[in-house]
């Protein structure tokens, strides 16, 4: 397929969409939307019940929630929370995965004035203890076991005795645990379940909330066993963010999104489960990935949209290759972001997923969510060669910062001088969608932001005259495996505890399916003996499973490169460990839709 033919046929997607065209469609928003008005998450959410009270909102293949339906539920839900001794202000931590329960739990917590301390579900046990002591959590609500995961148990050897006395010594903030039971047999002896938690507080009666401005949520970036921090978000924020997904896509009446990107992290929970509301929309989540699901959700609940990382939208492609028979017609929208995407994804999509638009995008939790994004109808080379357009979210936008809530700029990573359009360097973000801080973390706080008040993204890009953004790499070791985030410290600090590892250094390489994955040099002592495979095991039973590095090379001293300080030039280690692989070095995407010869074989 041509470039002119790609771009003619997007194009041509677009304006034929049963919906309308972008313009008509954010015309009608602006309509219902015309001056923004901060609100809590409880009270947007009870405005869209009052208007769409028997439209589904959450849709599961067993049952569908109406809005009123959900409402009641998070309602009885705030009645337990409130009786229980949650104050506004304090903390609740939640470790569920997509069910329904997420939903009027993040409610509820909202309507009793409390914060949510969304937790990712694949933690292990210290990554759990961690955040609950660093959170000050009061309140915890849990599922008992999950993907071979039991929290129970994790509890018993964190605080033993929690049934009676919540944390206990360990956490002595933490007052009591709800269980929600996913692992097939009831709650122990002395458990409170989830199921019947709130039902014996009487009607609801709503305590003085704090407002719109304070705090929503307290998002913990990466879930290790060092230091993570938990990223504060105000209720406002997170609507205005959400609101801006449903701008800048340009949702309409009724929208309807399968995803199974967990909802304790911001793109399922912004761009999914708040963004809907704006237009009476409804989720259809799914508590684990699984291609050939996803696609049957899609046929069965007929939605219009998906969510997807590079790494879900490549199964989803594999899977449509063997089995062309899904009734894709109710497709609307995809989009693909969070990751590194080879360059034929795009084209594949438009080839299988047959979406009228597509889109992809870049942010990061400490801005909300996605704070740019390409535009339903942009021609592929923007797909192939851009991160997206700095995000206009139209009415809940700033006006002094051409209605967006977050902006960039680029600086000399060395001497923070700001640098024209086009050329690369770090880039750092400014806005009322970036957060304040990290919670009770003010060191690390004060690093992550200029003295002028501007955040330190670590990622280094450029942005052209058309305010698009193009990634170039990162400053930060950082790098994400499957859209999480992963830290090489992590894995670094817990294989050095191995009595036959002396040092060890991680460094990401670039993987089709995962975006990145880590590769571990581990300098080995004369003795005990030990082989890769079991160093792999050994972070598998204590690091979730994003964090466990996918090859371990063992390394003489000598050939670790380091600078005169001694630190290890991780640069050359990334190269020298795709030369052990066999790997080849990424190179820019072309501006062709092309795809490979194999694809186009396929």
């Amino acid at each position: 397929m041509s470039q002119h033919t790609a771009n003619s046929d997007i194009s041509h997607a677009s304006a034929s969409s049963p919906y309308g065209s972008v313009a008509q469609r954010q015309g009608a928003l602006r309509a219902r939307f015309a001056q923004w008005t901060p609100r809590t998450l409880d009270q947007l959410f009870d405005a869209m019940a009052a208007e769409f009270p028997d439209r589904p909102y959450v849709v599961t293949d067993e049952q569908s929630w109406r809005y009123a339906e959900v409402k009641a539920w998070s309602e009885r839900l705030a009645a337990g929370l409130v009786a229980s001794g949650v104050r506004p202000g304090d903390h609740v931590a939640m470790l569920l995965a997509n069910y329904p329960e997420f939903v009027a739990t993040k409610l509820a917590i909202s309507r009793a004035g409390a914060v949510a301390v969304p937790i990712n579900f694949l933690n292990r046990r210290d990554e759990l203890g961690y955040v609950l002591r660093q959170s000050d959590a009061v309140l915890l609500i849990t599922m008992d076991r999950f993907r071979g995961l039991d929290y129970q148990q994790f509890l018993d050897e964190l605080a033993p005795g929690w049934e009676r006395d919540g944390g206990g010594q360990a956490f002595p903030r933490l007052r009591q645990v709800v269980v929600f039971p996913t692992g097939g047999e009831p709650p122990r002896p002395g458990v409170r379940g989830l199921g019947a938690f709130g039902a014996d507080a009487g009607p609801w009666i709503a305590p003085p909330h704090p407002g719109p401005a304070t705090h929503c949520d307290i998002i913990y970036t990466s879930g290790t066993t060092g230091s993570p921090k938990g990223v504060m978000i105000t209720h406002d924020m997170m609507l205005r963010t959400a609101f801006g997904s449903t701008w800048s896509r340009a949702f309409e009446d009724a929208h309807r999104i399968v995803f199974s990107l967990p909802m304790y992290h911001v793109y399922g929970y912004v761009e999914g489960m708040l963004a809907v509301l704006f237009v009476g929309g409804a989720i259809v989540p799914q508590v684990k990935f699984d291609a050939a699901d996803t696609l049957r959700a899609i046929e069965r609940h007929r939605a219009t949209d998906v969510l997807l990382i590079p790494t879900m939208t490549l199964a989803l492609l594999d899977e449509l290759k063997k089995n062309a028979g899904y009734d894709l017609s109710s497709l609307h929208s995809v989009i693909s972001s969070g990751g590194r995407s080879p360059a034929y994804i795009w084209e594949l999509i438009f080839r299988y997923l047959k979406p009228r638009e597509l889109t992809t995008g870049y942010g990061m939790t400490e801005v909300t969510a996605s704070s740019t994004v390409t535009r339903p109808g942009d021609p592929m080379e923007r797909l192939l060669t851009t991160n997206g357009r700095l995000r206009d979210v139209g009415p809940a936008g700033d006006p002094a910062l051409g209605h967006r809530l977050v902006v960039y700029k680029v600086v000399d990573p060395d001497t923070g001088a700001q640098l024209p359009r086009g050329e690369i360097g770090e880039l750092l973000a400014s806005g009322p969608g970036v957060t304040a801080g990290y919670y009770n973390k003010p060191e690390a706080t004060a690093e992550a932001f200029t003295a002028d008040g501007w955040l330190h993204t670590g990622d280094l890009g450029r942005i052209d005259e058309d305010d698009y953004l193009t990634l170039a790499g990162r400053r930060k070791e950082s790098f994400r495996c499957g859209g999480e985030q992963v830290l090489p410290s992590d894995a670094e600090d817990l294989l050095v505890t191995h009595p036959a590892v002396l040092q060890a250094h991680v460094v990401p390489v670039p993987d089709e399916r995962m975006g990145e994955v880590g590769v571990a040099f581990v300098v080995l002592r004369d003795e005990p003996a030990t082989t890769p495979q079991e160093l792999i095991d050994f972070c598998g039973k204590h690091l979730a499973r994003f964090k466990v590095p996918r090859h371990v090379l063992a390394t003489p001293i000598e050939e670790i490169p380091t600078t005169p300080s001694g630190r290890a030039r991780k640069f050359l280690l990334v190269q020298k460990a795709m030369d052990a692989l066999g790997l080849l070095a990424p190179t820019p995407a072309p501006l062709t839709t092309q795809t490979t010869q194999d694809e186009r074989q396929a």
